[in-house]
């Protein structure tokens, strides 16, 4: 699927800036339909991911931008933008953050053992270990634009074919 084909018929018919840019398509890891749904609900408006874990020459998000959520068969379900980008220590992820994540009954002790078991996973994936203590995050808070499963933009979905 051709993603950025995709976004730039999004903004001809969102009518969004000229400039805007996509800068990432993504599934949120195995939960991908799940957190698909919260996003689409508006119940998620939060993401974390795992700053060490960025490749050198890699693009950190950026406020402004737009990503495209996708389901577990990379089909695009949302477009969000994103309002906010910080780097804070694993430590210092906070209450509101953990709600706006959206997952289990939304608040910090369920954040921090989901995400614990998460990263210590994916850290491992690379090579590396997980160490909560010194581990740096990049926060993301984003807005729902579209819910792309609802077809009200009319023919677009002959992009995703």
């Amino acid at each position: 699927m051709d993603y950025q084909k995709l976004f730039e018929e999004l903004k001809m018919r969102l009518d969004l800036a000229a400039d805007a840019k996509l800068q990432a398509a993504y599934q949120y890891g195995v939960q991908a339909d799940e957190l698909a749904q919260l996003v689409i609900k508006k119940i998620k408006t939060a993401t974390t991911s795992a700053y060490d874990l960025y490749e050198k020459d890699e693009p950190l998000p950026q406020a402004g931008g737009y990503d495209l959520i996708l389901d577990s068969k990379d089909q695009p379900v949302a477009l969000i933008q994103v309002d906010q980008v910080q780097i804070v220590p694993y430590l210092e992820v906070d209450e509101d953050h953990a709600f706006r994540e959206g997952e289990g009954d939304r608040t910090l002790a369920y954040w921090r053992k989901a995400h614990d078991a998460f990263f210590k996973e994916d850290y491992a994936l690379a090579g590396k270990v997980f160490d909560p203590q010194t581990a740096k995050m990049v926060l993301e808070k984003f807005h729902l634009v579209v819910n792309l499963t609802e077809n009200k933009l009319g023919p677009i979905y002959q992009i995703n074919k």
